[in-house]
C-alpha cells in the first residue's frame, strides 16, 4: 500500500511558516493567513505566496534556526517505522518545505520513501520572498495519483492522512481518508478521524494496514 501523510499539523504539530515568521517578527500575520487557508477561506497558493513574501530578507541563520525547531509528533516515528516494516511505501506530501521535513526526520532518526515538498529560495544569504515547488499551484490529489502510479499501487490501496483544506484533494481520492484533528471544513470528507498517533495506529490496524 501507499501511505501519504501531510506534514504540518499531521506528522508534526509545527507550522513551518509560523516558526519562520517568529524569526522574522511576523508570526502573527503569518498565523492569521495560515488559519484562513486551512479553513478553506483562502486558496492555498494565495496564502503561501503571501506568507513567503512576509519572510523576504530573513537571513539563512534564522531560517536554519526555524527549521531546527520542526519536530515530529510523539509516536509519529514509530508509526512510520511500523508501516515500513509492513512493506508499505510511505510518503510525505506537504505544502511545507523540504528542509524542515528533512531536519525533523533526521532528528527523529527515521526516514520515508518519498517527500514531495516546496522550497524557499535564498539569494545572498537571505530569503527572496518567493516560494517554489510542486505543491503550490499543484494539488495533492495529482501528487498522490502520480506517486501511486510510480509505486505501482492502485488508488484503492492508498491511505491519505491530513488536517487542512489543502489536504482535501488527496483525502477525496484516497482509498482511505484519515483526518488528523481535521479542520471543520475537512472533517466531513474523512472516513475516520483521529487525535493522536496512538489512535491513528488503531485505525490502520483495524483497516488491516498493519
Amino acid at each position: 500500500m501507499l501511505i501519504a501523510f501531510d506534514f504540518d499539523g499531521t506528522l508534526s504539530d509545527s507550522e513551518m511558516t509560523v516558526l519562520l515568521g517568529e524569526e522574522a517578527g511576523v508570526a502573527g500575520e503569518i498565523d492569521e493567513i495560515t488559519e484562513r487557508a486551512m479553513n478553506d477561506e483562502l486558496s492555498y497558493a494565495e496564502s503561501l505566496y503571501a506568507r513567503a513574501e512576509l519572510l523576504d530578507g530573513l537571513e539563512a541563520e534564522g531560517v536554519e534556526r526555524a527549521f531546527g525547531r520542526v519536530a515530529l509528533r510523539p509516536g509519529s516515528a514509530g508509526v512510520i517505522e511500523s508501516l515500513a516494516s509492513a512493506g508499505h511505501h510511505v510518503g510525505i506530501l506537504t505544502g511545507g518545505f523540504d528542509r524542515g521535513v528533512e531536519t525533523a526526520l533526521e532528528s527523529a532518526g527515521v526516514g520515508v520513501d518519498t517527500v514531495v515538498a516546496n522550497r524557499l529560495p535564498l539569494r545572498n544569504g537571505a530569503l527572496t520572498g518567493r516560494v517554489e515547488g510542486p505543491l503550490i499551484e499543484g494539488t495533492k490529489d495529482d501528487a498522490l495519483e502520480e506517486l501511486a502510479a510510480e509505486v505501482g499501487v492502485g488508488m484503492a490501496d492508498t491511505v491519505a492522512i491530513g488536517d487542512g483544506a489543502n489536504d482535501l484533494p488527496m483525502l477525496e481520492v484516497a482509498g482511505l481518508a484519515v483526518g488528523y484533528d481535521p479542520k471543520p471544513a475537512v472533517e466531513p470528507h474523512c472516513d475516520a478521524v483521529v487525535a493522536s498517533m496512538a489512535e491513528l495506529r488503531e485505525i490502520l490496524e483495524s483497516e488491516g494496514v498493519f
